[in-house]
């Protein structure tokens, strides 16, 4: 009898593996509500930059002869940048898939695992680690679009940087939510099951809870933003501007 009730108390103070989260970093700024909002915030401007990317996609395939309303100059041109091949890497069947489609797909499975984390739903190992690798490989495609456009097409879509922006900020408050939210990465647990969301992982690493503790994350988000736009004023230089 007391056996008993004691399993029933048990299974009520235990919270459910839907509604909570892993705390590994305390702090409003460590919270699934900040990073995961943040990361909302950046994810939705992305998918909204995807929309528009794919509206004048749309447009120029209708009227080529017409400008778009982000040409401004010979370096600040939409148009330019659309017409190169960077802006349809993806080929099937003969056919040419405008990257801006992509990123409405990937845009809208960020933004559904913010909401996901905004929830305080927690995640198995396995899909966390796939999110993060999913946010890398997606700044790794702005990023390479951006360097094309800088190195090799010599022009500048202003939606396309916006997209890059907000992708670099997406992947920095996904990386800070992997680590103070989802505690990764961390050693197996003792009963081996990694993959479990029911399971109490082990701490992060010192070095890389103290480089979230300690605020050192902001400074160097803060100069990764800084030195991209000094790439690109320094690249065109006074062509942005005429």
């Amino acid at each position: 009898m007391r056996s008993s009730m004691t399993n029933s108390n048990a299974s009520v103070t235990q919270p459910s593996a839907h509604m909570s989260t892993i705390s590994t970093l305390k702090g409003w700024r460590h919270s699934s509500t900040w990073t995961y909002l943040v990361m909302l915030i950046a994810s939705a401007v992305a998918l909204g930059v995807s929309f528009i990317l794919s509206a004048e996609t749309l447009q120029l395939a209708r009227h080529p002869e017409q400008s778009l309303g982000c040409d401004v100059n010979a370096v600040v041109s939409c148009s330019t940048v659309a017409q190169s091949w960077q802006a349809e890497i993806i080929k099937f069947g003969g056919l040419s898939y405008p990257n801006a489609f992509f990123g409405i797909a990937a845009e809208s499975v960020f933004v559904t695992i913010a909401v996901i984390g905004l929830a305080n739903i927690r995640v198995p190992r396995w899909f966390a680690t796939c999110t993060w690798f999913g946010g890398l490989a997606a700044l790794a495609y702005a990023y390479w679009l951006s360097t094309q456009s800088l190195f090799v097409i010599h022009a500048l879509c202003p939606w396309c940087l916006a997209l890059m922006f907000s992708t670099t900020v997406q992947f920095m408050a996904l990386s800070h939510a992997t680590v103070a939210v989802q505690g990764l990465p961390s050693r197996r647990s003792r009963n081996g099951n990694s993959g479990n969301a029911d399971e109490a992982p082990s701490e992060v690493p010192s070095g890389l809870a103290k480089y979230y503790r300690l605020n050192i994350d902001l400074m160097i988000d803060v100069l990764w933003i800084v030195a991209i736009v000094v790439l690109i004023i320094t690249t065109e230089g006074a062509a942005l501007f005429a």
